[in-house]
């Protein structure tokens, strides 16, 4: 039996406790999704006109059935439940009462919504295959609070006409001042559902909220029928959703029916819609993605943005073509799915199907529903999806300007539309990053050449010299983007070091981005240094910035850097330049000879003021070694029994980072030695040892130094105390510049 069958077979099905799970999970989420879905529809359709409420429910179930199946098997987050939603109602409904206010046929409406629908799924779908998953769920927190409780406003104000059993077309503003236009029975249903669906979840989480708010406003309306026997009719009765009509005849009919219709339209009128398809596509996307970042977080899992929009989009485009309404992934349904035992994305096609039958069993049921009964849900879905905790940000000077995207998202949604808002959005999205750039410093340390040293060790004497003068180089470690927004600043952070330092050293390594106008700066920089005869040094010039731009090729185009400008000198590493300005300062030559001699040992600081005989006991108890380029001296792990003099060529030693990866730390150079610290600890070795270029060494080890301690025993004393003060005299270097280092 293959895996596939071990995990998905009949046993599994019956008895698992993964297919116990999905089930209650997706009955449970049927409860919650359903109910809403059909207000969803009843908002949308409603808007059209009374004669289309029934057609309104009937597209809230199909939505959530074609939805609910769709999105959870072509999608890949486990627990998703996808269902017609709060933004959908939104756009649909003002899109609908617009063509309703300039005389559109009503026929012509639902045609223009199922294409609206069809194209905000293909929206998504290209959103999927082009990769703006990634980029749709970093959009700023304020914006998408603003989004959400705009929405969250709209679908209220467009239920208190329902809620109060007002004639269609008025608007909610009006009804404030306008009691006389009210029906009490209405308001009585209305409030019953809200009350009970605030309410029944703090007593019982057993049965969803919205499911026990619907049932009292259900009771509540049957207790008016009891005195009116006109309200025992489902025909031609208001306050009700009346008979769905979904027999399967009709229902097939009206379909094919209205895609022979959509052949008719122009194809000015579909180009129209793609605005409020945008809208709708960009809003469904947030919704899902928002509540699969929440589901990651509660599950520790991880969703696939790209996969997910794909699958949204393909369950829309399905649900519309066959008369449902769009929706998205559902923050309420998940999570009560989630909480009911749901493992897999089986729950969601378990939810769809069961939302199916649910419809089919309980049509004769749901003609019942009264119609402010599905408002009253709809307030609290609305009052639920508005977001208080921008609140806060009014406490605090630092966080107005966000408060203040909030209110503007929110302003013009209510006032103009959510493409409007979609537009403001964006903007103040981008006046977010400006400000965030604008307001931090793109460097993040600032150093002199005497604070923080190459990683080549030198003599005492040169290292004292360095400490001297080593302020005429400056070093700014630069960070962030550097663009038009950020320059001025940055030319304002360095200005001061341009009249006094003969060395300028920029520090890329950390840079994301960099622009036309920062790099005009950079040649301001340049020419500023050139009046003085002084250097500009760039290091870690990427070629390959997160954004795709090869850092090195453009400031070779905008003319920064070039073959015939002197005055700037790019390197790999932050090191290599500062080794550079080192070796100026010491006035030493730019490289090192192309031959070297053996140095002997009596031309090595730490062995000066030995005598001759005793140097030649030490060099016969030692041994000379010659290693090739990128030859290993040593290894992390090995014994340290053997310490080590330069007599020519480079060292480099290199720390592990972890993950199989290295840094380099240091430079030897001749007449240096290293290997000193484990040959005086005994302990294994903690770095690796590599030739740079041809390396001839002494080595001395442990076992012959004993011996010749025993001969020459002050010899021996004075080796040792000089190691371990040269060693001192680093580590109190390295202790300086990982001091200066905390200290930026």
């Amino acid at each position: 039996m293959t895996q596939a069958k071990e995990n998905f077979g009949i046993k599994n099905f019956l008895g698992g406790d993964q297919a116990r799970g999905d089930f209650w999970g997706g009955f449970a989420a049927m409860l919650v999704a359903l109910p809403a879905a059909i207000a969803f529809g009843v908002t949308v359709y409603s808007a059209i006109g009374p004669s289309f409420v029934a057609a309104g429910a009937l597209a809230g179930v199909i939505g959530a059935t074609a939805i609910g199946l769709l999105a959870s098997i072509l999608g890949g987050t486990d627990r998703l439940i996808s269902a017609p939603c709060a933004p959908a109602a939104a756009v649909l409904a003002a899109f609908a009462m617009e063509l309703v206010d300039q005389g559109v046929d009503p026929n012509m409406i639902v045609l223009l919504l199922v294409m609206l629908g069809v194209l905000a799924g293909m929206i998504q779908v290209l959103f999927g295959f082009i990769g703006i998953g990634r980029l749709i769920k970093y959009i700023p927190y304020p914006v998408v609070s603003g989004y959400m409780s705009g929405v969250g406003l709209i679908i209220i104000g467009s239920q208190i006409p329902k809620f109060v059993g007002a004639q269609e077309g008025t608007h909610w503003h009006h009804l404030i001042f306008a009691q006389a236009e009210w029906d009490w029975r209405s308001l009585a249903i209305g409030g019953a559902t809200v009350a009970i669906g605030l309410i029944g979840p703090k007593l019982t989480k057993v049965v969803p909220g919205t499911l026990l708010g619907i049932l009292a406003g259900i009771a509540t309306y049957f207790v008016f029928a009891a005195q009116d026997s006109a309200l025992m009719s489902v025909s031609g009765n208001p306050l009700v959703i009346g008979p769905l009509g979904a027999t399967t005849e009709g229902y097939f009919a009206a379909a094919s029916g209205r895609w022979t219709e959509i052949g008719e339209l122009r194809l000015a009128q579909i180009a129209g819609l793609f605005g409020n398809a945008l809208t709708l596509a960009v809003l469904l996307s947030i919704d899902t993605l928002k509540t699969c970042v929440v589901l990651d977080q509660m599950t520790r899992g991880r969703h696939d943005s790209n996969r997910e929009l794909f699958a949204q989009g393909v369950g829309n485009i399905a649900s519309a073509a066959v008369g449902g309404i769009p929706g998205a992934g559902t923050m309420g349904a998940t999570l009560v799915n989630l909480s009911s035992g749901a493992r897999s994305r089986v729950s969601g096609v378990i939810e769809g199907v069961l939302a199916l039958i649910a419809a089919l069993i309980l049509g004769s049921f749901l003609a019942w529903i009264p119609v402010a009964a599905l408002a009253g849900t709809l307030i609290v879905i609305g009052v639920r999806m508005i977001d208080r905790e921008p609140l806060r940000f009014i406490e605090s000077r630092a966080t107005v300007f966000d408060f203040a995207v909030v209110v503007a998202v929110v302003l013009v949604a209510l006032t103009i539309g959510l493409i409007a808002a979609s537009g403001v959005g964006v903007a103040m999205a981008i006046i977010l990053f400006l400000r965030e750039q604008i307001g931090g410093s793109v460097v993040r340390h600032k150093m002199y050449a005497n604070q923080m040293s190459s990683n080549w060790y030198r003599p005492e004497a040169e290292m004292h010299i360095l400490e001297q003068k080593g302020d005429q180089a400056v070093i700014f470690e630069l960070q962030g983007s550097l663009f038009f927004g950020t320059t001025q600043q940055f030319y304002a952070d360095i200005e001061a070091e341009l009249s006094t330092r003969n060395y300028v050293i920029l520090d890329f390594k950390r840079v994301q981005s960099l622009d036309v106008t920062a790099a005009h700066m950079l040649q301001m920089v340049r020419d500023a240094l050139r009046e003085r005869d002084a250097m500009l040094l760039l290091s870690n010039v990427a070629e390959h910035l997160p954004n795709g731009r090869n850092l090195k090729e453009f400031l070779e185009q905008t003319g920064v850097t070039g073959a015939e400008e002197k005055s700037v000198r790019i390197f790999a590493e932050l090191d290599s330049a500062i080794e550079w300005v080192e070796d100026r300062i010491l006035g030493e030559v730019e490289s090192a000879p192309a031959v070297e001699t053996p140095m002997q040992l009596q031309e090595m600081e730490l062995f000066r003021h030995n005598k001759d005989e005793t140097l030649k006991d030490l060099e016969a108890r030692m041994e000379t070694r010659i290693y090739q380029p990128g030859q290993n001296i040593y290894a992390r792990g090995e014994v340290g029994n053997e310490v080590y003099w330069i007599r020519r060529g480079m060292v480099r030693i290199f720390a592990p980072l972890g993950a199989g990866r290295t840094r380099h730390i240091s430079t030897f150079g001749r007449g240096d030695f290293f290997g000193g610290l484990a040959f005086l600890d005994g302990n294994p070795r903690s770095n690796d040892a590599v030739a740079f270029n041809e390396v001839e060494l002494y080595v001395l080890s442990r076992e012959q130094f004993s011996r010749i301690s025993e001969e020459h025993k002050k010899l021996a004393f004075n080796l040792v105390t000089a190691l371990a003060r040269t060693l001192a005299i680093r580590l109190r270097h390295a202790d300086t510049e990982m001091t200066m280092l905390r200290e930026y």
